[in-house]
């Protein structure tokens, strides 16, 4: 990866974020390999049109929040399959139809995949 500190950084900030929407099946590649401008692809899953938009505007408000920049955005309109652009890192937010029929995970199987901490647990449900 060309930049690992803001490409895993990137990748853990748009994973919460989809997680909080209800995304589901996360899956982090490194495709630096055989993409040169892109670090990270993260696939996502949500249930419904309805989920997958949600999920995408959650991801897009908590990275600019974070002060990164989207160069692009395509698909939110249909919200079947969601492109976001943030340079280091692609997301893409599939409705779980989506996903299976074109099977990114199939065409960059050859692609190491990169860890995705999970969410740490809220102060005041550990004191219950």
């Amino acid at each position: 990866m060309q930049s690992p500190v803001s490409a895993t950084e990137m990748l853990q900030i748009a994973a919460d974020a989809a997680r909080a929407k209800g995304g589901e099946d996360l899956l982090a590649l490194n495709v630096s390999e055989p993409l040169p401008l892109v670090d990270v692809f993260l696939l996502v899953t949500g249930n419904s049109e309805r989920n997958v938009a949600a999920i995408a505007d959650e991801i897009e408000d908590r990275m600019i929040e974070a002060g990164f920049k989207r160069v692009r955005r395509e698909g939110r309109s249909e919200a079947r399959w969601v492109l976001l652009d943030f340079g280091d890192l692609i997301v893409h937010v599939f409705h779980e139809e989506e996903r299976t029929y074109y099977g990114l995970e199939r065409l960059w199987k050859d692609c190491p995949v990169v860890p995705i901490a999970e969410p740490a647990p809220l102060a005041a449900a550990e004191q219950d």
